[in-house]
């Protein structure tokens, strides 16, 4: 226990001097798995209490830079898609007296400071490609169903509902490959959609809307195992420079 307090000790002392204080990165990483989204979260050491990834930046690196760092250090995954969705930086964004109490981390005599604005990013991943990974501060990194969230640290709550509002939004927009494996059915296109904007959609009319976009190409080989037909498999056309969104 001694040693681990002189880590976190000294890993806040490098924070302290190579990052830039007052701002930091939260991470919402969704992922797609049996027709839920789900989010990664982290589990501190020694608690029950859970967050969501995040990080400091670094005097010598971009915002977007640190972000795509986050966020490769928990999925083990490069190249990520990425999107800034939300800065926080409400005055008093949660109960800091309680928030460390909960954690207990040994940093007394670390000067840091006391309020910290924060850059929403959201990645979109392939549940299958991710290996979780946990940081010095935390043992266990894995996926919550997004109906299945615990109360967790800091604001990150309200992050994830502000980060799936953005995603509603903004969904015709976004590269959702980056969800589904590299070939998939109609089907299984639609129920990523009505997972993401929470309501069902109507067969035949997603179908007609999906035909008729430019960014899907049909392949030869069909889906096998199905009840009934044995649906065409399809994949979303690959775009010059569409690995970064941020």
């Amino acid at each position: 226990m001694i040693e681990y307090n002189q880590k976190v000790i000294r890993y806040y002392q490098e924070v302290s001097e190579l990052c830039i204080h007052y701002l930091s990165i939260d991470g919402v990483i969704f992922g797609f798995h049996q027709n839920q989204l789900k989010v990664l979260l982290l589990r501190w050491k020694g608690t029950n209490e859970w967050s969501l990834p995040g990080g400091f930046i670094k005097k010598t690196e971009s915002v977007d830079d640190a972000a795509q760092r986050i966020m490769q250090e928990r999925t083990g995954l490069y190249a990520l898609y990425l999107r800034q969705f939300h800065v926080f930086g409400q005055i008093e964004r949660y109960n800091q007296e309680e928030t460390w109490r909960k954690i207990n981390l040994p940093i007394q005599g670390v000067q840091w400071s006391e309020r910290t604005i924060s850059m929403g990013y959201y990645a979109l991943v392939e549940h299958s490609k991710v290996v979780p990974m946990p940081d010095l501060l935390t043992e266990e990194c894995r996926w919550w169903s997004l109906d299945e969230l615990p109360a967790l640290l800091f604001d990150h709550n309200q992050i994830i509902d502000v980060a799936l509002g953005s995603l509603r939004k903004q969904l015709s927009e976004q590269p959702l490959g980056h969800l589904l494996p590299e070939a998939f059915t109609i089907p299984e296109l639609q129920r990523l959609h009505e997972t993401i904007l929470g309501h069902s959609l109507d067969s035949r009319n997603f179908y007609r809307k999906m035909m008729a976009s430019t960014a899907l190409e049909r392949l030869a080989e069909r889906r096998v195992g199905t009840p009934h037909k044995t649906p065409y498999l399809y994949r979303f056309k690959k775009e010059p420079d569409a690995e970064k969104g941020s």
